[in-house]
């Protein structure tokens, strides 16, 4: 994952996270707007989060932000 995508994603779940709960949810969507503006992008996160970690469609925000600083 490209870093800033990766900078993106953790910004979207420390966002998540502080307006919802520690137990908030997220799909790799979560971290696009609702157009597809840019779709390379869009397929490398869901490229990530399916083809290489088999997430289910929503997983934990902290789940998933501790994956992607750890390195994963």
């Amino acid at each position: 994952m490209r870093p800033t995508l990766r900078a993106k994603a953790i910004s979207v779940c420390d966002d998540k996270i502080v307006k919802k709960g520690e137990g908030v949810g997220l799909s790799f969507y979560a971290f696009f707007a609702n157009r597809n503006d840019d779709p390379d992008l869009l397929m490398e996160a869901a490229e990530w989060w399916i083809k290489t970690h088999a997430l289910d469609h929503f997983e934990k925000a902290t789940k998933i932000r501790e994956m992607i600083r750890s390195g994963q």
